[in-house]
């Protein structure tokens, strides 16, 4: 079952939060990397909210300074800044939770997929072996069914051999000794 409304917005938030430099439209090619440096730098001192304006750059509150985002590696080194003290996208998320976050979301959906992925194959097996089980109880129903029609055969035939035997015919009218 899909989590809805509050629960949803929960689970989807930290991954806005990693695909937001994808999901934002970018200056354009007319914006240089150095252009976006110097706007990095100059948010500097000032506030978070003011630095993560733009989507190149993070704030690391150790220092309080806007840097550059350092778009070859995943995560920010600790060189640049602890990962507990940088935030980017939103001030209120530190890098620590947001891998914490993403984590669990990760962990969830694994486990998740991985139990629908066992139900369905489950009831899969309980059909064919119903199924099968099916068939063969009608097979058995008729082979029943056959020996069935076999004894009774046998049983006709003894009873005709017994009435030979002991001259008790069924006769087409049984009246017609009487008259004789």
């Amino acid at each position: 079952m899909e989590p809805r409304g509050p629960a949803r917005a929960a689970l989807l938030g930290p991954l806005l939060l990693l695909l937001l430099p994808l999901l934002l439209p970018q200056s354009g090619p007319a914006v240089s990397a150095q252009s976006a440096a110097t706007t990095c730098s100059q948010s500097s001192n000032q506030s978070c909210t003011e630095c993560l304006k733009n989507v190149s750059c993070f704030w690391c509150y150790t220092n309080n300074a806007c840097l550059d985002y350092p778009v070859r590696k995943i995560l920010p080194p600790s060189s640049l800044c602890p990962l507990s003290s940088a935030r980017w996208g939103v001030c209120w998320v530190n890098f620590e939770a947001l891998i914490i976050a993403m984590s669990v979301v990760g962990g969830a959906l694994i486990l998740g997929i991985t139990i629908c992925c066992c139900c369905c194959c489950r009831k899969k097996r309980n059909h064919s072996r119903s199924d099968k089980e099916e068939e063969r109880a009608a097979r058995e129903r008729e082979e029943r069914k056959v020996r069935q029609e076999e004894r009774r055969a046998e049983m006709k035939s003894r009873h005709e051999e017994i009435r030979k035997k002991y001259g008790l015919f069924k006769e087409q009218n049984p009246y017609a000794r009487f008259e004789n």
